[in-house]
């Protein structure tokens, strides 16, 4: 700091942090700065959407750069290596510089959603937001604790937590990516856990008195799933 001197810079290891008003501003300026960093909500469960703390679309475009934010997304804030994204986003042939192109379009993904969004550490790359960021993980949270409350027999609880969870859904599981390698099992496992919230949410309804209302959802689930014992 200026107003210290040559003495104050002498002596910087052992000083007191400066409290002009100088560094006062800067320190607010980056507060403020820290505050209002870009955060976005991702959504998985049916076509891939992305959102702004306001609600705003974010344009993700081209089928690769939405390939590789949903398979961070699934990765539940984990690492990614450079090398498997390299092998899973280019469908098992590799370009020739693997590391600048993930760089490249990890620089992208940035640009579209935020370059704080992404993280680069040993490990690799990995998706920074917080646990009800992504659509999935709130689905399974809402699930468990629907699940929880039909256990201990809190029949309207229970219905409308998992009514919630099921609301996640705006189509098929990771709808962008439904034929990448990468994504099967992570569509196998959210799609039946959609499928067995709907029957804990139905015996909860039923719990409730409220069979008769039920009886056409549960024809079209009974027709569509007809080896599921439950319905």
């Amino acid at each position: 700091c200026p107003h210290r001197g040559r003495a104050g810079r002498r002596r910087s290891s052992r000083s007191r942090p400066c409290t002009c008003p100088g560094a006062a501003a800067l320190l607010a300026v980056f507060d403020l700065f820290s505050a209002t960093l870009l955060t976005v909500r991702v959504g998985i469960l049916g076509p891939l959407e992305v959102r702004d703390d306001n609600g705003t679309l974010l344009p993700v475009g081209g089928t690769r750069l939405r390939a590789l934010l949903i398979r961070l997304a699934i990765a539940d804030g984990r690492s990614i290596s450079v090398e498997r994204l390299a092998e899973e986003l280019w469908d098992g042939q590799r370009p020739a510089d693997a590391a600048n192109a993930v760089q490249a379009l990890v620089s992208r993904l940035r640009g579209a959603v935020g370059r704080n969004t992404v993280e680069f550490g040993p490990a690799g790359y990995r998706l920074v937001v917080d646990q009800d960021a992504v659509d999935a993980r709130v689905f399974e949270q809402q699930v468990v604790a629907g699940r929880r409350a039909l256990a201990d027999g809190r029949w309207a609880e229970a219905a409308s937590l998992l009514a919630e969870a099921l609301g996640q859904w705006r189509g098929p599981a990771l709808a962008d990516v439904a034929d990448a390698p990468f994504a099967a099992a992570a569509i196998t496992r959210l799609s039946e856990l959609r499928l067995a919230a709907l029957e804990d949410r139905i015996d909860a309804e039923l719990a409730l008195g409220r069979g008769a209302g039920l009886v056409p959802e549960l024809q079209e689930l009974a027709a569509e799933h007809p080896l599921r014992e439950r319905l």
